[in-house]
């Protein structure tokens, strides 16, 4: 198949970690391991330490990216039990607000129901209202959604009852859009076997069968996005690990080996990681930035070959086929042959384009 050139991949969901997480990854090792992906800009979530609620915590987020990132880094805001005006001032220069019903890593969930229809109520409604929300959570963010008149996007979708619920709310008009990681694509609750800690996530792996839904239903997904979320050995080793696992550097060599299978077109594959979340965020061009990959080329993904600061993929040892070879990011080379070419701070803290 030879040589193909892809536009600057987008990732609407990611954690770098900074601040407050630092030893697991940072601005400039995270989005290292964008560009190694062939991403040339993630949204980061706002469930650091201390959160990103308002807004002298989203300039500091703003200043970190600028000081030290090389790919282009779009922010959330988060939403706590008692920030709903000071959150919804932000939403002009917030990817989104981030609203968490279930239980993840950090500091963020909402459990108060006068705080969430705050949050509804006062949200601009011109901007998206991203959910971690599983299950039936997700059934009523879709009805608050609906209610309030807001855009709702409901991040990693992984159950089949939850992709046969985004069908139903879509062919009924609902303004929803929503997400699929790779790690629910390509791997189910039996690798746990294998992975143990190392595939604990949330939501956790699924069956087979819902994996195959997801596949199945791949044309009401609106974007792929890894919800990168790095721990270090230690900590998934300890007496309690986190849940989370990095996903940027395995985006792109997975999908591509879906191509190859016959799984997967390249223009779904651009529609799911460049077209979709440029729409669903309204994110600012990129100009002269494209990603060169070669679809040939057969590899065995492995640790040692990362640069996220966590140094461990749960597709250790998962052969695959397509291999990004170059990134351009504004004109300029920021990733060949397997190293970084720019120097911290080249990449940009961005804004909504509308």
């Amino acid at each position: 198949m030879g040589t193909l050139q892809l536009p600057g991949l987008i990732d609407v969901h990611v954690h770098l970690r900074e601040p407050g997480g630092e030893h697991k990854e940072d601005m400039t090792t995270g989005s290292a391991a964008a560009l190694a992906g062939g991403v040339t800009m993630v949204l980061d979530m706002p469930n650091t330490c201390p959160p990103i609620i308002d807004a002298p915590a989203l300039a500091l987020k703003r200043q970190l990216a600028a000081e030290k990132a090389v790919c282009d880094i779009g922010f959330y805001v988060g939403a706590a039990e008692t920030n709903a005006s000071q959150a919804a001032k932000l939403g002009a220069k917030a990817a989104g607000l981030k609203i968490y019903l279930d239980q993840t890593y950090g500091p963020l969930r909402i459990r108060d129901l006068a705080a969430l229809l705050a949050h509804f109520r006062t949200w601009p409604p011109g901007r998206p209202i991203a959910v971690h929300a599983e299950g039936l959570s997700a059934a009523m963010a879709i009805g608050l959604a609906r209610s309030f008149g807001r855009r709702l996007h409901l991040c990693h979708v992984s159950r089949s009852d939850e992709i046969a619920l985004v069908r139903a709310a879509k062919a009924s008009g609902a303004a929803l859009t929503c997400e699929v990681t790779p790690h629910h694509l390509f791997l189910t609750q039996a690798d746990l076997q294998e992975l143990g800690p190392y595939g604990s996530v949330k939501p956790p792996l699924a069956t087979g069968a819902d994996r195959a839904a997801l596949w199945a239903n791949l044309d009401v997904v609106d974007c792929i996005a890894t919800d990168h979320a790095p721990h270090t050995r230690e900590e998934k080793e300890g007496e309690n690990p986190p849940c989370g696992l990095p996903g940027l550097e395995t985006l792109l060599p997975l999908l591509l080996t879906a191509v190859s299978e016959g799984r997967l077109t390249i223009e779904r594959l651009v529609k799911l990681t460049y077209e979709g979340p440029r729409r669903i965020f309204g994110l600012p061009d990129q100009p002269d930035t494209w990603v060169e990959v070669d679809l040939d080329a057969r590899y065995t993904l492995s640790h040692d070959r990362l640069s996220t600061k966590c140094g461990w993929t749960p597709f250790d040892g998962l052969a695959v086929q397509g291999e990004v070879q170059r990134v351009v990011l504004r004109g300029q080379t920021a990733f060949e042959a397997g190293e970084i070419r720019v120097k911290p701070g080249f990449g940009r803290a961005v804004e909504p384009a509308e």
